[in-house]
């Protein structure tokens, strides 16, 4: 999942509801919805909230593991090459040509997502305010103004003749019952002679690591990119923990590696107290908020029995959908502007729309192409 934190929730949509079939759209938009106006990294909540909802508290944690584990991974190898040989080498094409399959990725999700939740003018109204209220003004505020907008007008609308319950929320029933099992093993080959300067513990920087990134995490408010000046205040302005440029180069290595740009934190964790600091610094960006997420959908489930409760949630479901549009054109107005971009941009929507291709095989081979072609 490149390029920010809808495109990971298109991803997490698009296998979740659309492939496996274990979540309904109006459930997976509640928690888009439920993930916008909590603190934390939207994506990861999501995962968490998908997670809880499928197999409780352990499948919210190995959900959790499984979104952020990969991406931990990638950003400690390439901040321990970063330390011992210095900047890493740009890949600038590779990644010229995840943009446009990011894009189609997203205009993939909020077309399945508007075929459920966009069923009469009204929900197309909402669809269209949001997403021009968050081409045009963007911002945090503007995200959580929308919500409370939308819902406001779901319950004016909808709070007569709003779906029953069982039409509204869905996660198909066989997916907790259902046996499921899975083996998975992870081989990483790495110079491990590398990270030895890396692997220090003290616990007294540990305990401090933990709660400056924890504090920091419950003030995140609409994505990792307003997290930015908060994070470099403290740790390059208070705490002198990493250079001006060494955090600019952690803030460039999380945008080049899959999933939520906070796992920079990892970086700076590494940085100040080895490897095990990466991790403890790792766990405080993104514990706290999951742990809000868990007891928030525990809540919705609870409030959704409510009959204007629900004519609410009928009223942001469609309006989340135009946010996730506006997101396809924010990104893809990042994509060069050359024939190559369209014609991944389009192989990328028929893959995924048409021929159901997964998009762990589409991304990649979106970046080979620009790789070649750019």
């Amino acid at each position: 999942s490149f390029g920010g934190y809808m495109a990971m929730i298109s991803v997490v949509e698009n296998e979740v509801v659309q492939r496996r079939k274990l979540m309904s759209h109006p459930d997976m938009l509640d928690g888009i919805s439920l993930a916008s106006i909590l603190p934390g990294p939207v994506a990861v909540n999501l995962v968490v909230y998908v997670g809880y909802r499928l197999r409780g508290g352990a499948g919210a944690l190995v959900s959790a593991l499984g979104a952020v584990l990969p991406s931990f991974v990638f950003i400690v190898l390439l901040s321990i090459a970063y330390f011992q040989w210095g900047q890493v080498p740009a890949v600038n094409k590779l990644f010229m040509g995840f943009i446009p399959a990011v894009t189609a990725l997203i205009v993939s999700a909020a077309w399945n997502m508007g075929c459920k939740a966009v069923t009469g003018w009204r929900e197309g109204v909402l669809t269209v305010a949001s997403a021009g209220a968050l081409l045009g003004i963007g911002g945090f505020y503007s995200t959580l103004g929308i919500i409370l907008v939308a819902g406001l007008a779901g319950w004016w609308w909808f709070h007569t003749t709003t779906l029953p319950a069982d039409a509204v929320s869905g996660t198909v029933a066989a997916s907790r019952s259902s046996p499921y099992s899975a083996r998975a093993s992870l081989l990483l080959v790495q110079p491990w002679t590398l990270a030895v300067p890396f692997l220090t513990f003290d616990p007294g920087l540990m305990l401090k690591l933990f709660l400056v990134f924890a504090s920091m995490s419950v003030m995140l408010f609409g994505g990792g990119y307003v997290f930015i000046p908060m994070i470099q205040e403290i740790v390059v302005n208070g705490h002198g923990w990493v250079t001006t440029q060494e955090f600019i180069d952690a803030i460039a290595m999380g945008q080049i590696t899959p999933g939520p740009i906070l796992v920079s934190a990892a970086f700076i964790g590494l940085k100040v107290a080895g490897f095990t600091g990466a991790v403890v610094a790792t766990v405080g960006i993104y514990l706290p908020p999951a742990l809000l997420m868990v007891a928030s959908t525990r809540a919705l489930e609870f409030i959704k029995k409510s009959q204007a409760i629900r004519a609410a949630l009928r009223g942001i479901r469609p309006a989340v959908v135009g946010m996730i549009a506006a997101a396809a054109f924010t990104v893809g107005g990042t994509a060069p502007h050359h024939w190559v971009s369209v014609l991944i941009f389009v192989a990328a929507l028929v893959a995924l729309m048409r021929l159901r291709v997964q998009v762990a095989w589409v991304i990649p081979a979106a970046g080979l192409t620009g790789l070649l072609l750019f």
